[in-house]
């Protein structure tokens, strides 16, 4: 194929700027890319270097081994639209850690245009109410992956679980609901042409982002101080029948309060994880990194939905405060936080 031809195909796909290439955020990127329908840029903070030089090595149940393989284009910095740069989508995948800046609002207002949509594949609960509130008359989109990816050193990719998505839309109402769902959907369309994952369209997000916090809000934070891993959590005496399900029964409950009906048989869900496979949730293996935590919104934000509509949450409390306490001993050593000086005693 000429150049001319190259061109010409890469002027008709979807423009798309993805921040995080992470274990998730490099996945979402090889689907889209793999489609056809869409030229990813993707922003890079850590491993920029690395990607840059030697692209990514992947490890995917879903797309095989891959060795040195590039999005359309690898950046270290949020582009400034108008700067012969512009993009339809973008695509949030980072960590969701609210309580230390800058915000992620802050860092993807250079991009985002009166048309940009905005799409957060993240964890958690409420997270598009900063985009909502700093971008009024944008489309904000939900992306709830269930796929399990991480990346154990700078531009390696190991993925584990098969890619599973489910995208909708959090309504703006600045924004006609109609146009909200052709977005989504259009989401739905680049991301699962490729073939290689499931890609669904949900119009009950809240819904969605309940079920998944029955894995983390529960599971996640209890490995996280503990540190033990899904199938050591199981293997150890007590834990699962007197934390993780009591957590997962209260989650339940403050979803039902909030209008969400989630089958009784949820909380079964960490059954269904091979035990052998000794898999460190996400949250666990930011601790064992020293990386900040996303508690706030995994926690913290279900935890205060809970309460709000006098739902009793004892479990997700004292996980929601030790979480709070992990955080800031981190905090303290990366020197965000001052603490007297030690005092010396003498007789």
């Amino acid at each position: 194929m000429s150049k001319k031809s190259n061109d010409t195909l890469d002027q008709r796909r979807t423009k798309v700027l993805l921040i995080g290439g992470g274990g998730v955020g490099t996945i979402a990127a090889l689907n889209l890319e793999r489609g056809g329908l869409a030229s990813v840029t993707v922003v890079l903070r850590s491993n920029y270097d690395t990607v840059k030089e030697h692209g990514f090595n992947i490890e995917s149940c879903d797309h095989g081994s891959l060795t040195g393989w590039r999005p359309t284009e690898v950046v270290d910095r949020v582009p400034i639209a108008g700067e012969g740069q512009w993009f339809e989508y973008i695509v949030c995948a980072t960590k969701n850690v609210v309580d230390v800046p800058p915000s992620l609002t802050s860092i993807i207002a250079p991009a985002v245009t009166p048309s940009t949509v905005i799409v957060l594949v993240q964890n958690g609960l409420n997270i598009e109410k900063p985009f909502l509130s700093a971008f009024p008359s944008n489309m904000v989109l939900s992306g709830v992956s269930f796929m399990g990816s991480s990346e154990p050193q700078h531009g390696h990719i190991k993925h584990d679980f098969n890619d599973i998505l489910v995208v909708g839309a959090f309504h703006n109402p600045s924004v006609d609901a109609v146009a909200e769902e052709h977005a989504a959907r259009r989401v739905v369309e680049l991301y699962g042409a490729g073939g290689r994952t499931k890609c669904t369209y949900s119009a009950d997000v809240g819904w969605t982002r309940w079920r998944k916090l029955i894995y983390n809000a529960c599971l996640n934070p209890i490995c996280a101080i503990t540190g033990l891993d899904t199938g050591r959590i199981r293997l150890a005496d007590g834990v699962i029948d007197g934390l993780v399900r009591p957590a997962m029964d209260e989650i339940r409950a403050a979803a039902r309060a909030s209008g969400h009906e989630l089958p009784d048989d949820i909380t079964d869900t960490i059954t269904k994880i091979p035990l052998d496979m000794y898999l460190p949730p996400s949250m666990l293996t930011d601790v064992r990194k020293n990386n900040f935590t996303e508690f706030e919104n995994l926690l913290g934000e279900p935890l205060r939905a809970g309460q709000a509509l006098g739902v009793p949450m004892p479990t997700l409390q004292v996980l929601y405060h030790l979480c709070q306490a992990i955080q800031w001993r981190n905090k303290e050593a990366k020197g965000m936080v001052k603490i007297p000086a030690k005092r010396t005693y003498t007789d």
